[in-house]
This record gives C-alpha cells, sequence and structure tokens, in this order.
C-alpha cells in the first residue's frame, strides 16, 4: 500500500484536521470565561444573527444555518433555554415547529463572546489572513458566495 503524500504532513485533509483541532482549542479557551461550549455559542449566535436578519428561526432553520444535526440542536437549545439565553416558543402556525429567540441575557453573554471569539480567529487566522482567505473558507465549506446566509 502506498500513499500520494511522501508524509502525512503533505496531506491537506490531514493537515485540516490538525489546524482544526489547533482552532477548537483556541475557540475553547476563548468561550470558557463565559460559560459556553462552542456548540453552544455557534447555536446563540446563529439565532441571534437570524435575529438581526428578521427572522424568529425555527429550531430546524436554527440547525440549518449552524450546520448542526436538528437532534442535537434540540437538545443544545434546550440547556440555553434552561440557562435563561434563549426562549423557545411554539410557532402559532405549526404545532411541531419551535421558534429561537435569544433572551436579553443571552444578547449580554452573546456580546462579550462574540468579542473573544473574533479575537481568537484573528489571532489564529493572521499568519494566513488575506483577501481570499474567508471566499476559500466559503468553497470548502460548501457556501461559496452566501456570507450572509
Amino acid at each position: 500500500m502506498r500513499s500520494a503524500h511522501a508524509s502525512a504532513w503533505d496531506s491537506p485533509g490531514f493537515l485540516l484536521w490538525h489546524a482544526t483541532l489547533r482552532w477548537q482549542r483556541a475557540m475553547r479557551a476563548a468561550l470558557a470565561p463565559h460559560g459556553l461550549t462552542h456548540v453552544q455559542f455557534v447555536l446563540l449566535a446563529s439565532a441571534w444573527w437570524l435575529g438581526e436578519q428578521g427572522e424568529q428561526p425555527a429550531q430546524r432553520r436554527l440547525a440549518e444555518h449552524a450546520g448542526t444535526d436538528a437532534m442535537m440542536t434540540s437538545q443544545v437549545v434546550r440547556a440555553l433555554e434552561r440557562q435563561g439565553l434563549v426562549e423557545r416558543l411554539r410557532d402559532p402556525g405549526d404545532a411541531r415547529s419551535v421558534r429561537v429567540t435569544v433572551t436579553p441575557a443571552g444578547r449580554e453573554r452573546l456580546q462579550g463572546a462574540l468579542a473573544d471569539v473574533e479575537a481568537a480567529d484573528a489571532e489564529f487566522f493572521a499568519e494566513v489572513a488575506d483577501e481570499a482567505l474567508v471566499p476559500r473558507l466559503q468553497t470548502l465549506a460548501g457556501r461559496g458566495g452566501s456570507a450572509g446566509a
């Protein structure tokens, strides 16, 4: 058996794996003072972002936006609700749908967490940041050209 790469460190997938692990450690460190896991932060920030765009997202829409599993999203949103960071309200037009709204306490927690996450991102990506970085990452994420979505 042979690899196309002389070293594992020449494999884009292996490198991405290690870069992701380093980035996740940076995110955990940035979020620890705010008492949020990274998934909680992503869902809280997504609910806030969608709300700022005029949506009161259903949990399914929130999961789609965040790229998370619907069942896991439901569990994490319930945990955020227990912390008083979001409210879950039944959709009056669809009894099966639950809408998620960020509470004032959630906005306050998110404000500090977002600043720390963005600072950690800036520091992490500083060595490779250029005008092409975000479009390249959007392509890799399957979201090319849809920065606001």
